[in-house]
C-alpha cells in the first residue's frame, strides 16, 4: 500500500533549462556549447558537476554558488519554471488523501524558494543541505523514511534519475517511480535499470493518482 508520495526536486518539479542556462553564462560559455557536453558527461555515466571541471579545471560548485549570489545573480527558480504537471498533480494526490513530501539535493537557499513556492500543498519539504546527506547516499533517504509518518514500504519517491533516486530509493525499502523528462531520464530511460528497477515509469506526474490507485488496489 502507497500512503505517501515524495518527489525529487530538480527535472522532477523544476525544470532546470534556465539554471544551466545562467551556469553557461557565468562561465562565458555559449549555452549550447554547455548543454552539448552537460549531456556528453551524463551518457557516460560521470557526475554532472564534471561538466563545470570540463570548461575551467579547478571549478568549485560551491565556491562558486557563493560567488554568483555575492555578485547578485544567485542560482534561482520560480513558479515559471515549475513543469505544467506539478500543481495539477499535487492538487489530484492530495485529493485522493495520499501523504505528500519533496526531498531532493539542494541548498538552503533553494529550500528557502521551495518553502515559498510548496509550504500549502505538501508535508514535508526537506533538503541535503538541511539534513546533512545528500543522494544517493543511503543516509538522505533514511532522513526522509524518519520524516514520513507511514512505514518505509509505504512510501512512493518520484525522481528523474536510476542512479541518484530510483536505485537508492529503492534499496531503502521504498516504491519508487521514474519520470521521463530532463537530461538523466532521456538518456537512462532504455537502460536497463530503468525498464526494471521502478515501480512505476511514467511520462507525466499525472500519470500517479491512477497508477497509485490501480497499485494499491492489486493489495488490499
Amino acid at each position: 500500500m502507497i500512503r505517501a508520495v515524495v518527489f525529487d526536486v530538480g527535472e522532477c518539479l523544476v525544470d532546470e533549462t534556465r539554471e544551466y542556462g545562467t551556469w553557461a553564462d557565468w562561465l562565458g560559455v555559449p549555452r549550447h556549447t554547455f548543454h552539448a557536453m552537460f549531456g556528453a558527461v551524463i551518457a557516460q555515466g560521470r557526475d554532472y558537476r564534471e561538466t563545470f571541471q570540463e570548461f575551467r579545471p579547478g571549478f568549485d560548485l560551491h565556491e562558486e554558488r557563493e560567488k554568483r549570489a555575492a555578485a547578485g545573480q544567485a542560482e534561482t527558480f520560480g513558479e515559471g519554471d515549475l513543469y505544467t504537471d506539478v500543481r495539477p498533480a499535487l492538487a489530484r494526490l492530495r485529493a485522493d488523501g495520499l501523504w505528500l513530501g519533496i526531498a531532493g539535493n539542494q541548498t538552503v537557499r533553494a529550500g528557502r524558494i521551495l518553502r515559498e513556492l510548496f509550504s500549502g500543498d505538501v508535508d514535508l519539504i526537506g533538503t541535503s543541505d538541511d539534513w546533512g546527506a545528500s543522494k544517493p547516499d543511503l543516509e538522505f533517504f533514511k532522513r526522509v523514511a524518519e520524516a514520513v509518518p507511514y512505514d518505509v514500504d509505504e512510501i512512493l519517491y518520484v525522481g528523474d534519475r536510476c542512479d541518484n533516486d530510483v536505485r537508492p530509493a529503492g534499496q531503502a525499502g521504498m516504491h519508487t517511480a521514474l519520470v521521463r523528462r530532463g537530461p538523466w531520464a532521456t538518456v537512462q530511460w532504455d537502460s536497463a535499470e530503468a525498464r526494471e528497477l521502478p515501480t512505476f515509469r511514467v511520462e507525466s506526474l499525472l500519470e500517479l493518482s491512477q497508477r497509485i490507485d490501480r497499485f494499491n488496489g492489486s493489495v488490499r
